[in-house]
């Protein structure tokens, strides 16, 4: 059942924030997408941030990390058992291919990665450049200022 509604009033006050729209667009279509492999996306200060993903049976050469256009990409390739020269009897522990995008925030950056004990850890950081932080902007009641 799809529910539609009107991000109008949202953006009624404000100035250059379509990519929210996409934003909520992207996550109404990929609600229903596959939950392989299960992840944790962390706060651990007001501007660190980790996602943790459960990658058991991966090592650090079947993992492939990338940042384009402010989405995070990670994936994951199948591991085939003539690479592997082991022949399973039983498998339970899945190592299918996997695929998982996360839209970064503006100023979001991946710090570092580290596999550790069947866990992928993605560090993040924001880093708010000087030009992008809150300034005062003084009025001057002579000088007129127009758009050109």
């Amino acid at each position: 059942m799809a529910t539609a509604f009107s991000l109008a009033p949202l953006f009624r006050h404000s100035v250059g924030f379509d990519r929210f729209n996409d934003l909520f667009e992207s996550a109404a279509r990929n609600e229903s997408a596959s939950s392989y492999p299960p992840y944790n996306v962390e706060k651990h200060a007001d501007d660190q941030y980790r996602i943790v993903i459960a990658a058991a049976g991966f090592q650090e050469e079947d993992l492939e990390l990338q940042v384009e256009k402010g989405v995070l990409t990670v994936s994951g390739g199948k591991r085939d058992a003539e690479t592997t020269g082991v022949t399973y009897l039983h498998q339970g522990i899945a190592q299918r291919a996997f695929k998982l995008s996360f839209r970064l925030a503006d100023h979001i950056e991946v710090k570092a990665a580290a596999l550790n004990n069947g866990l992928l850890n993605i560090d993040l950081l924001r880093v708010v450049p000087e030009e992008a932080k809150a300034k005062r902007i003084p009025i001057n009641a002579s000088a007129q200022t127009r758009l050109q």
